[in-house]
Order: C-alpha cells, then sequence, then structure tokens
C-alpha cells in the first residue's frame, strides 16, 4: 500500500489521479479488516508457529538446523521470528514491495553468504503449510503470497 501510494504519488505530479489508479486503495479498503484480523491471529499464534516449523524441519531435515556440531536453532528462530512479523506486516498494509526491498535483499545476501538458502527454502514451505492450520483459508490466500515471496527470495534459486 505504501509503495503503491508512493507511485501514484510519482505517477499523478500535478494532476488528479484517474478512478483506475485508485483502485487498489478500494480493494484495501474493502481487504482492511480481514488483514487486521489476520494480523491479530498470526500475532497471537506466533509461538505456535515457529515451534511447529521448527518440528517439521528437525524431523525431516535436521541437518539445516546444524553446522558441524553447532547447534543453529536459536539464530534460525531469531531469524525466522525476524522474517516473520516483517511478513505480518508487510500483510496488513498490503506491501510485499517494502519488504522486498527493505529486508529480503538484505536477507538475501547473508543467507547466500552462510549457504543458508536450502533451510530458508524449508522454513517457508512448512510455514506455509503450518500457517494454514492457524488461518481460515481466506485469510491463509492473504499471507501465503507473502511467505512464497520469503521462500523465492531467501531460499534455493534454480
Amino acid at each position: 500500500m505504501l509503495s503503491q501510494l508512493e507511485r501514484l504519488s510519482l505517477n499523478v505530479d500535478g494532476r488528479y489521479a484517474a478512478d483506475d489508479e485508485l483502485q487498489f486503495v478500494s480493494d484495501y479498503v474493502q481487504s482492511f479488516y480481514l488483514r487486521v484480523e489476520t494480523y491479530q491471529k498470526l500475532q497471537a499464534a506466533e509461538a505456535s508457529i515457529v515451534q511447529q516449523v521448527q518440528a517439521r524441519m528437525r524431523a525431516i531435515a535436521p541437518e539445516l538446523l546444524k553446522n558441524g556440531s553447532e547447534d543453529l536453532s536459536a539464530k534460525w528462530k531469531r531469524d525466522t521470528i525476524r522474517v516473520l512479523r516483517y511478513s505480518t506486516i508487510a500483510m496488513l498494509l498490503n506491501d510485499p514491495d517494502s519488504l522486498r526491498d527493505r529486508l529480503l535483499v538484505w536477507m538475501q545476501t547473508i543467507m547466500r553468504a552462510f549457504g543458508a538458502q536450502r533451510s530458508c527454502d524449508m522454513t517457508y514451505r512448512i510455514m506455509q503449510e503450518v500457517v494454514k492450520q492457524h488461518l481460515t483459508p481466506i485469510q491463509a490466500s492473504l499471507f501465503c503470497p507473502i511467505l512464497e515471496l520469503n521462500r523465492r527470495s531467501l531460499g534455493v534459486t534454480a
């Protein structure tokens, strides 16, 4: 939403916006309460979501939470919570562009430097499944595209 408003501001420069240029505002207003409800559900379920994702990762590929004998679980959890929180606000504001530009591009560099793309890919694949257990289908349809953006940005690139 904020990115779209900024683009609108630049595009209309000295003129009134056309109806089709304002459609995203109407769409946002119509989805506002759903976005707030989804945000609140995700906030309340954060600990459970992260715990479930971590447990499934341990069951499927425990090596992704280790570097040799070093346990990376605490670092994984900290990074996952950070991205989840930023993703939740991106969903609330309908602004995945800001998420990508302000967080994911930076984290992508770090994840690649540490060779953590496979872990990120699995994290956000599993998280999409887990959040569907906590959200209604329509709420998940708002949030899962953000998680897919995270997976594509931070995960394994083909």
